[in-house]
């Protein structure tokens, strides 16, 4: 760790303050990053002429990395610190957006894949930073209201990007080019699908560049080095018989709830566009949908910070939405029927899953500061831990893939249900189990 690290208590409300600001900018970017997904999904399903299941090989190369490289994430931040272990993060998603650029010159999905897993690289080592510091600086009782606030700017970031890229890669005859193709013969298919798979050349190359200057940036900034390895007296003694970061059981169950959330979170954005279509809406129509879930969950995040902790406890925040996502999984797979709303017509239940994104709002803000009580020294590990539960967003959406292909996009949503089920558990009961041994 450097030495010129400090303890967040000594931190004055300015300083607290500009390093919120900083740490959110960083939120924005993993959002920007992370939420284009929802459009490479169905876009790589046309380009590279993939199945359901294949096309969400995307959201498992991307976020399998979170498994296999967060705990050497932890090593990497403990040994260097915050900053230079973040410039390194921005840097390696540097070079996975750079291998886009040969991927989409030769369209090979394979070395696409390559690509997403350098991003998920990178994205590891900068959660496993950002998540820990924000929720340690300040009030523990208002980290659920500061990771709100660090939701908003990544979901804006993640309404922005879909948008953003949507309006680099996609044409107006890019519906008619997809209903040619199974017409076309062999030479001219290939022939337009190459064209259709570079214009994502210009896109990466530019964020490739952005990111490089952004670990430049990170490395010189004034962000102060939080202090993590030392505990008060009171976490020391809780804490003195304790070796292993297994012996947390709030924290492992934590782990599998964060697992959990982020797999059927990924799910509500990422699938969208795909059940959007299936009821006959064309892809120039559907991409607006990933928004509506990502407004939704701001939504949930504004109310968060309002009412949190003055008016309801981060607690019971994380009861509500659980409990609502529960509700929410059950409408979409039982009701239909065709509505028109903000000009689009289609099945309810369309809308349901968009409304998942209100009920994924406060899991994330919900989980990570009852995860993290009383770690004290153990607050890198137990962060990374947690970050490693974000390959559910590898996992858990090749469930859905299997299940739209072998029965149908709605009733793949059935795999969120048991999802839901468990974060309602963690949230009523798992936070508080602090030993493995049963007792009367």
């Amino acid at each position: 760790m450097t030495t010129s690290s400090v303890d967040a208590r000594s931190l004055t409300r300015t300083q607290s303050f500009l390093a919120t600001i900083q740490i959110a900018v960083l939120f924005f970017i993993f959002g920007f990053v992370t939420w284009i997904n929802a459009l490479l999904i169905p876009y790589f399903k046309i380009a590279c002429e993939l199945t359901n299941f294949q096309s969400y090989l995307v959201t498992f190369a991307f976020y399998i990395s979170y498994f296999i490289f967060s705990v050497p994430s932890s090593y990497l931040l403990k040994r260097y610190g915050f900053k230079k272990g973040m410039m390194v993060g921005f840097w390696i998603m540097s070079l996975g957006a750079f291998i886009f650029i040969p991927a989409a010159l030769v369209r090979n999905y394979f070395i696409f894949l390559t690509g997403l897993f350098s991003l998920g690289i990178g994205l590891a080592i900068l959660q496993t930073a950002a998540n820990p510091y924000i929720t340690i600086l300040g009030p523990k009782e208002r980290a659920a209201q500061r990771l709100s606030i660090m939701g908003i700017f990544n979901k804006a970031a993640g309404i922005i990007a879909p948008l953003v890229l949507a309006a680099v890669i996609l044409r107006a005859t890019d519906d008619a080019l997809v209903k040619e193709l199974p017409s076309m013969t062999e030479v001219l298919r290939e022939q337009k699908l190459n064209e259709f798979i570079r214009r994502v050349i210009p896109p990466y190359a530019v964020v490739g560049g952005i990111l490089v200057v952004l670990g430049f940036l990170i490395r010189y900034s004034p962000l102060p080095e939080i202090e993590t390895e030392k505990e008060d007296h009171e976490t020391a003694i809780a804490n003195s018989g304790k070796q292993r970061i297994t012996q947390f059981p709030h924290l492992v169950l934590g782990a599998v709830a964060i697992f959990l959330h982020v797999g059927s979170q990924v799910i509500a954005v990422d699938s969208i566009i795909g059940y959007a279509t299936s009821m006959q809406l064309p892809l120039s129509e559907a991409k607006i949908f990933p928004s509506y879930t990502l407004s939704a969950q701001i939504c949930g995040y504004i109310l968060g910070i309002i009412l949190i902790p003055k008016f309801i406890s981060q607690v019971n925040a994380l009861r509500i939405c659980t409990l609502l996502g529960v509700l929410l999984t059950i409408l979409i797979i039982a009701s239909e029927k065709q509505v028109t709303f903000l000009g689009h017509q289609a099945d309810i239940s369309l809308w349901f899953v968009a409304l998942l994104g209100f009920a994924n709002s406060m899991v994330w803000a919900g989980v990570w500061p009852l995860a993290l009580d009383g770690l004290g020294r153990f607050t890198k590990i137990g962060a990374s831990l947690l970050i490693m539960g974000l390959c559910g967003n590898a996992i858990v959406p090749l469930f859905y893939g299997y299940l739209a292909d072998t029965l149908d996009l709605r009733q793949a949503y059935w795999v969120l249900l048991p999802c839901y089920v468990y974060l309602v558990f963690y949230a009523f009961h798992g936070f508080k189990v602090r030993s493995w041994k049963i007792t009367s």
